[in-house]
């Protein structure tokens, strides 16, 4: 979320112009059209279509009652109200196509000198519809109409126009329908009552001819059908087989009884279901007496024994005690089967009955049929009558009313603001559309920026890490004398120790040749310490020292993509402030080229290291110094350009040359062509401990950087790290948190 906060801030920074300037613009093209756009004025009529008041057509098959609308009902209003002929109704009511608003005055319009009434009527009724608006209230039955003109009265008299206009067509059309609906009735009630009185006349035929004689009362056919009476047959029919239906259930009842009884008759008379089931008295008290006895025989028999006299005359008497409830069970088993007799000797009546009535109704199922049949259709046509003549009735007497489903509930009245163009809506949309355009415009100016702008943008498009962003300083064409004062730390190598090249001749010893630089800039690091610009070069040589601690680091290389993006210039402050800082450093000029060195020295130098590679030149005599800071410079003279000059940047003898160096020296900064349009940067890498890529601010390629640098995998492996040079501080901050890159801090004095 960080993140996105810092990209949006930062795209407001740099685009802050585009988002004052279009907006600013949308404004004011917002206010011009608010000028050049005449007002216009919108008067509203609501139109209530109420639900409660009488229907004719859309209900003449319903019950009449209070019928609420559908929204299909309202919704097909709306499309009367916004139909042509209405509109051409409103038209020609209040003579629209002779008024100038309609007709196109103040435009060229070809029907105004036309005498044709229909066409002037046409393009008045196309004028009428383009500025008139039909809506829904939600959820309600109520319709705003609305109309907008020039003239405030009128909107408000057009628009209560087309509401008074659909009342009235409302008014016609439901009495032409009526009256079309009547006539049609009537001639539908004139059939359908000969028609019943037909059907009535064939049912009474039927009945005479058949012999069929009815009970009176609803009932229901053999096929289902409704009829106006029951005949006698179905009556007797009905009765019987309820009749068998009861004898049915005696029946069973009876065989339940005669099978439990049974049952008992079976059981051993001490147990308890015998006088429990039966609930009869006299087996009651023989079974109570039987207990009795049965206790006293038992206490007897346990005291005196089994054959005492008292025990076996309770026994005699508890025998004759089930003798008696045995014959009590017997006489009530016969009592129940002499009723299961009977109610079975009836239920076979019955069933004979009904068999004999069943056969009997077998022969006159076509009679009824046939009697059913004509009976509904005499019930259908009567009742179709009724509801007709009920139907035309009700259309006869509302003929005579003039009410429809509509009233007017709120009548138009002439506005007193102006309802077009809305100021506060125009303006919000001119801003929003200018806010909307200055977001698109921001973000495609970003997209197609293309160059590099931030360290953070460095390091994700190249992975390697950004040392520095160098700001743009201004360069001085005068000569910068050594600073009075100025002591070195350590003394410089004495350049004639150094062993010469093998087969090179001796040449003297001279006096060293000491040199300044013509350009200021080539050495602003050391004349402007206390800035943002030498804070760059210092990061750049912390860097070199720490990467020193984890593997050698001696030999290091300035080059960039394309020429001009001020690699020398970086590698001359990088040497000059690190050996002001009193290490050993020698800056070689190592672009065959495009040497640059030598032309920024006062005086210039007369011989360089590849006199020193061919032998005709001691090292020593061939390096100067710059006093004030104990630079070495060792610079490169051409009297034509080589043509192999990737061999010798990788021949043996430069190979050599910069290991002479690695014994004398701290640092070697070696300045090296750019790395597309030659091949020397290639050939050279196996001899440099570490690269510093330089990559112009703002102005470099993305793409080209990525194509050339991250191809040669070997120089971004040894990479120390990349720097922007030239940055723009004042638009560097518009990318970077604001405050970082100023020299604000330095003069706070810590």
């Amino acid at each position: 979320m960080s993140a996105l906060i810092d990209q949006v801030t930062g795209l407001a920074r740099r685009q802050y112009r585009v988002f004052i300037i279009v907006p600013a613009v949308a404004l004011a093209i917002g206010l011009l059209y608010l000028l050049v756009t005449p007002s216009q004025y919108t008067a509203t009529t609501t139109l209530l279509i109420d639900s409660t008041t009488l229907r004719v057509l859309q209900n003449q098959l319903q019950p009449q009652g209070d019928v609420p609308l559908d929204t299909l009902q309202v919704g097909s209003q709306v499309e009367i109200l916004a139909s042509r002929k209405l509109g051409l109704a409103v038209v020609r009511d209040l003579h629209l196509a002779d008024d100038p608003e309609f007709a196109g005055a103040g435009s060229w319009n070809p029907f105004a000198s036309s005498g044709a009434t229909e066409d002037r009527e046409q393009h008045a009724l196309d004028e009428f519809l383009a500025h008139r608006s039909i809506a829904r209230a939600d959820k309600t039955y109520a319709l705003n109409i609305s109309y907008t003109s020039k003239s405030a009265a009128t909107a408000a008299k057009i628009a209560n126009a087309i509401a008074e206009a659909y009342i009235d067509d409302q008014l016609g059309a439901k009495y032409q329908t009526v009256t079309r609906a009547g006539a049609w009735l009537q001639d539908r009630i004139n059939e359908l009552k000969s028609k019943a009185a037909a059907a009535d006349r064939a049912v009474l035929d039927f009945k005479e001819k058949n012999n069929i004689v009815d009970l009176g009362g609803a009932g229901t056919s053999a096929a289902g059908a409704n009829t106006f009476s029951r005949l006698i047959g179905e009556q007797q029919l009905y009765e019987l087989n309820s009749q068998l239906a009861t004898a049915r259930g005696a029946t069973s009842e009876a065989k339940a009884r005669l099978d439990r009884i049974e049952q008992v008759r079976k059981m051993d008379v001490s147990e308890g279901a015998v006088a429990d089931t039966l609930k009869n008295e006299v087996i009651t008290r023989l079974r109570n007496q039987y207990m009795d006895l049965s206790a006293r025989e038992a206490n007897i028999s346990g005291r005196y024994g089994a054959d005492h006299a008292a025990a076996a005359n309770l026994r005699d008497q508890m025998e004759e005690l089930r003798r008696n409830i045995r014959a009590e069970l017997g006489r009530i088993a016969g009592s129940y089967r002499s009723d299961y007799e009977i109610a079975r000797t009836r239920e076979e009546n019955l069933e004979r009955s009904l068999a004999t009535l069943v056969s009997e109704g077998q022969l006159t199922n076509r009679d009824k049929l046939g009697l059913a049949e004509l009976e509904s259709s005499a019930k259908v046509y009567h009742t179709l009558f009724d509801n007709f003549l009920q139907r035309y009735m009700e259309a006869i007497q509302q003929q005579s009313f003039p009410i429809t489903d509509a009233r007017i509930i709120s009548p138009a009245v002439a506005p007193t603001k102006k309802s077009k163009p809305v100021t506060s809506l125009v303006l919000a949309i001119a801003l929003s559309l200018g806010l909307m355009a200055s977001v698109g415009i921001a973000a495609l100016r970003e997209a197609v920026d293309g160059v590099f702008r931030t360290a953070r943008q460095a390091e994700q498009e190249l992975g390697a890490r950004c040392l520095s962003v160098i700001p743009l300083a201004s360069a001085s064409a005068s000569p910068v004398l050594p600073r009075s004062g100025a002591a070195m730390v350590t003394d410089p190598p004495d350049l004639a120790a150094l062993p010469p090249p093998q087969g090179a001749l001796e040449p003297a010893v001279t006096e060293e040749q000491r040199y300044a630089f013509s350009d200021s800039l080539k050495r602003r690091a050391v004349d402007d310490p206390i800035s943002v610009f030498t804070e760059a070069f210092r990061a750049i040589k912390v860097s070199a020292w720490l990467q020193a601690n984890v593997r050698e680091n001696k030999v290091i290389g300035i080059t960039s993509t394309l020429p001009s993006e001020g690699k020398s210039t970086v590698a001359a402050n990088l040497a000059a402030l690190m050996a002001d800082a009193g290490r050993r450093v020698v800056l070689i000029d190592a672009d065959l080229r495009n040497p640059t060195l030598a032309r920024s020295l006062t005086p210039r130098p007369q011989a360089g290291w590849l006199e020193v590679m061919s032998g005709k030149l001691d090292l020593a005599q061939a390096t100067g110094r710059e006093p004030t800071t104990g630079l070495a410079l060792l610079p490169l003279l051409l009297t034509e350009a080589p043509v192999h000059s990737d061999e010798v940047l990788a021949s043996q003898g430069f190979r050599d040359l910069l290991e002479r160096l690695r014994q004398s020296y701290d640092y070697i900064i070696v300045d090296l062509p750019p790395l597309a349009p030659v091949v020397d940067v290639r050939a050279i890498v196996p001899a440099i401990d570490s690269f510093v890529f330089v990559v112009e601010w703002g102005a470099t390629s993305v793409k080209t950087v990525r194509r050339h640098l991250l191809a040669e995998t070997e120089l971004h492996d040894r990479l120390l790290g990349v720097v922007l040079n030239k940055a723009n501080l004042r638009m560097l901050e518009r990318f970077e948190q604001p405050g970082i890159y100023q020299n604000g801090y330095y003069m706070r004095g810590g």
